[in-house]
């Protein structure tokens, strides 16, 4: 149980400063959007809050990026394709858990939570995203699979009828 905190919190480190990295240096550098993933997790929380303390938003964004979206890959993205497709590659399941990400943050969040357009109006963040989104799920699922983690869903033996 140790170790796997260890690598979740690991995946999640990595993954976070990937996604940044991408998403604040990288895609301004050769003149694409910058993300606001913390202006995202501001109005989030004055949406359901009221307000948003100082520092409340980079916390959610911290915790969110170090531990949720890393669980949600280890504990159901990758324990349900290995129930369903046990031979797909790791990255495959990483890539499409990246764009269900992407739908989760930038419609579900920002739309449906906060009363942004849908997608950011499908503007030039809104793909700066995408890619955040599924480089950061690549990066959380690499450190998963070189650290051996995984988590199988448990299954029940039925009993054979006749």
């Amino acid at each position: 149980m140790q170790r796997t905190l260890l690598s979740i919190l690991t995946a999640g480190a990595f993954a976070t400063i990937a996604f940044d990295t991408f998403g604040q240096a990288l895609s301004p550098l050769f003149g694409y959007a910058k993300l606001a993933p913390v202006g995202l997790a501001g109005a989030t929380l004055k949406s359901v809050f009221g307000a948003a303390p100082s520092g409340a938003a980079y916390l959610l964004h911290t915790v969110t990026g170090l531990l949720f979206y890393v669980i949600g890959y280890f504990a159901i993205a990758r324990p349900i394709q290995r129930a369903v497709l046990p031979q797909l590659h790791w990255s495959i399941t990483a890539a499409v858990y990246g764009v269900a990400l992407w739908v989760f943050a930038l419609y579900g969040m920002a739309h449906l939570v906060a009363g942004m357009k849908p997608f950011l109006g499908f503007t030039g963040i809104t793909w700066v995203a995408l890619w955040g989104h599924v480089v950061y799920a690549l990066v959380a699922a690499a450190v998963l699979e070189l650290r051996g983690e995984v988590f199988d869903l448990p299954r029940k033996r039925v009993a054979a009828l006749g």
